[in-house]
């Protein structure tokens, strides 16, 4: 319809039903749209009918509301409302007013920024139409308020899903929107927000991300958010003078002191509108970035482009929801190492220690989960503890809704030594006794249990759990249950010397009877573990072997391969425990043990070769002392060893040598007397397997005792005489160095991505 037939266009609107929103504390209005076409007698031509809905947010009711001045405002500023409607909105604010949390409810749900809701700018006082686009792409080279009145018109129009597909056709539209929000979003914040929220509205679909990435409208909305933290870092200090100013002027009755709190009072207006206009855009910007970053391909650009950095510092705002979107796009960075390392870098963990407990319920769950996923990190662990996130994380265990994973997180804290007597000192040991005890017969959590025994290891907290019936509960749940967890938690109880381990003689009966019979083997290596800790002296050792017969068990265990190494191990320690008391000892003797200790003991130089490549540091440290220890009493066992070891440290180059011989020559292959030239056992006796150049190993194969010492300890050298040197493949050639690892991106830090800038920082 051309705008000189306005006059002939009727519209009439229709109040319908009210309601209460679902989540917020808002009303639901629904209202019918009558646009009715008049011809030029007044006769009706055309009409339409739609149905809409007004959602009237309640941001200020709360228990102290007055309800029925709230309701008669409400009635005041919505004409869609009757107000003879005036008791039923009263009713219903009353609702809401009284309405429990929805945190209550025990549905588990994924956690997810809220959708962008409109934002005050986004009000217009015409429907926009999808014919008119040429007429809203013109008002984009118009000035700066008819600019934002053509984008919010398109605004309009993209956040109706059906119109993206006709709008990304539309090439001159969106290419203005891009060139509009490059050269002027400095000149209009609003401008800003609206035209990045229709991309927003694409970005919502993964088959428009290379739309966006077409526009550069990432990297633009990188740098619109690094510039509006400084602005507001500036408008921080400029209000801070002030007030500083204000302070040290004290004196009420001087009229520049009354100046000053005027113009203090109007800045502090001013920056108020500011923040909640910066805020909007933030959060649009950074929605619009977290949906890009389902590429991890983009999301390593962002992370190089300081994003976590910029996320980390907006960690500072008061605005809820925009909170919950930048802890979600933390916690989604989070999963990836060097994320995780560029929050450990900067003051991330105690910001957010800021956020616990708060009354949100998304944002205080978002939070915790992603603490949880830092919680990995020994360094960060430790943060958390300075940051006194422990009692905080205490006190959520009353919560239901958070219990779960505030619990993994105290989890990994009790991991640490270092930080388990701390729980001593918060009433975390008497909550998850509670949760132990309220099982019933029902599965306990490996959450829980895990977390206790890991409390059980510190002695203080031992003897917290042994307090009243603590231990006679524990005992009596785990023998009715065979429950091996429990029993290992009971166990790490029972290694404490002091008043809680002579509570254990009461129970010495039931753990010897679990051993004859054919429980779980866990359950079983746990019993022995407990039994094997109870180093009482007033304790008859010698009366419960020939009471529960455990002898001949203890025996039989000893052979090799009756029973895993685990069961094996707790049976050896079992035997040392009870050999304290002399008839003990006497009684095992005759009994035929000894000749049993012994041939494990002939087994143990081979178990500990094999284990001395473990990826642990301590296990290897350890493997590598007793071994050094054996070779020293036994020659044949020392060369086993010290041929190993030689295999181990230069396995990459013996393969390459024994490769080159495989390319060889018959001849070359066998020794005269025509046996093959490698065999177990005489690797150090080849010569001709050691470099002689530069002057390193002669060719006769003498060896310096320096040069074992040097690859024993790790420290060979490369046949440049260097650390890490090149091997070369016995032709004066060098061989090829591996590739570099990839980053957990699984791309290389140099490698070159689109939009022309690297990977690297």
């Amino acid at each position: 319809m051309q705008a000189d037939d306005a006059r002939y266009l009727k519209r009439k609107y229709k109040g319908g039903s009210l309601d209460v929103h679902p989540t917020e504390k808002a009303l639901v209005v629904q209202y019918e749209v009558e646009a009715t076409i008049l011809g030029e007698m007044g006769d009706p031509m055309l009409g339409e009918r739609k149905e809409c809905q007004k959602i009237i947010r309640l941001k200020s009711l709360n228990s102290n509301t007055d309800i029925a001045s709230l309701a008669r405002k409400v009635v005041e500023e919505c004409r869609l409302i009757s107000p003879s409607r005036l008791p039923e909105v009263e009713q219903l604010l009353f609702y809401l007013q009284n309405r429990k949390k929805s945190a209550e409810k025990k549905e588990k749900k994924q956690i997810k920024p809220r959708d962008l809701t409109p934002f005050e700018g986004m009000e217009l006082d015409e429907e926009a139409n999808i014919n008119s686009i040429d007429d809203y792409v013109e008002l984009l080279y118009e000035d700066i308020p008819e600019k934002i009145r053509g984008a919010t018109l398109i605004l309009h129009l993209a956040r109706n899903p059906d119109n993206l597909e006709e709008l990304l056709q539309n090439e001159t539209a969106l290419g203005a929107l891009a060139r509009v929000l490059r050269e002027d979003w400095k000149q209009s914040v609003d401008l800003a927000t609206t035209i990045i929220y229709v991309f927003f509205c694409f970005s919502s679909f993964s088959q428009f991300h290379g739309l966006i990435t077409h526009y550069k409208i990432g990297v633009l909305c990188m740098s619109i958010i690094e510039h509006e933290l400084k602005r507001y870092d500036l408008w921080q200090d400029e209000l801070l003078k002030k007030k500083k100013v204000l302070d040290f002027l004290k004196r009420d009755d001087d009229p520049d002191n009354q100046n000053l709190k005027k113009e203090y009072e109007k800045a502090l207006k001013k920056y108020h509108g500011l923040l909640t206009k910066q805020e909007q855009l933030l959060r649009v910007a950074l929605y619009l970035l977290l949906n890009l970053s389902e590429d991890t391909r983009t999301e390593l650009k962002m992370r190089n482009k300081n994003i976590v950095h910029l996320l980390v510092k907006t960690l500072d705002r008061d605005s809820e929801e925009l909170l919950v979107l930048v802890v979600s796009f933390l916690k989604k960075l989070s999963i990836f190492l060097e994320n995780k390392n560029d929050m450990a870098e900067i003051d991330t963990v105690e910001k957010l220690a800021k956020l616990v407990p708060c009354e949100h319920e998304d944002l205080l769950n978002v939070t915790l989960r992603l603490l949880l996923n830092l919680s990995f990190d020994t360094g960060l662990r430790s943060k958390m503890v300075q940051a006194d996130l422990l009692p905080k994380l205490t006190s959520l265990l009353g919560d239901e809704a958070q219990r779960q994973i505030a619990m993994c997180i105290l989890y990994h804290i009790s991991m640490d030594d270092r930080f388990k007597s701390m729980f001593a000192y918060t009433d975390c040991i008497p909550q998850v006794m509670k949760m132990l005890f309220d099982c019933g017969d029902e599965r306990i959590d490996a959450e829980l249990i895990s977390f206790c025994i890991n409390l059980a290891a510190n002695k203080r907290n031992a003897q917290i759990m042994c307090e009243g019936n603590g231990l006679k509960m524990l005992m009596k749940r785990a023998l009715k249950h065979k429950d091996p967890l429990m029993m290992k938690m009971i166990r790490n109880i029972s290694q404490h010397d002091g008043p809680s381990k002579n509570l254990f003689i009461d129970y010495v009966g039931d753990l010897a009877a679990q051993i004859g019979l054919k429980e779980e083997e866990e359950f079983v290596i746990e019993c022995l573990g407990t039994l094997s800790n109870l180093t009482i002296p007033d304790l008859d050792w010698e009366l419960v072997l020939k009471e529960y017969n455990l002898v001949p068990y203890l025996k039989d265990h000893l052979k090799p391969g009756s029973a895993e190494d685990d069961l094996i191990l707790e049976v050896v320690i079992m035997i040392g425990t009870v050999s304290m008391d002399d008839s003990c000892a006497v009684m095992l003797a005759k009994s035929g043990i000894i000749p049993a200790l012994i041939e494990l003991l002939n087994e143990a130089p081979a178990y500990l070769i094999d284990l001395m490549h473990d990826k642990n540091a301590e296990i290897r440290k350890v493997c590598d002392n007793t071994l050094d220890i054996i070779a020293e009493y036994d020659v044949e066992w020392g060369k086993k060893i010290q041929s190993e070891k030689f295999r181990w440290h230069n396995s990459q180059w013996l393969e390459m040598v024994e490769n080159r011989q495989m390319d060889e020559a018959e001849p070359f292959m066998y020794g005269d007397d025509g046996e093959p030239y490698l065999q177990n056992g005489d690797i150090l006796e080849r010569s001709d397997l050691f470099y002689s150049a530069d002057g390193i190993i002669p060719v006769d194969g003498a060896i310096s005792p320096e040069f074992f010492t040097d690859f024993q300890n790790g420290d060979l050298l490369g046949p440049q005489g260097f650390p890490g040197s090149s091997l070369t493949d016995g032709y004066g050639q060098i061989g090829v160095t591996p590739a570099r690892p990839a980053t957990a991106y699984g791309f290389r830090p140099d490698e070159q991505f689109y939009y022309g800038y690297t990977a690297s920082r």
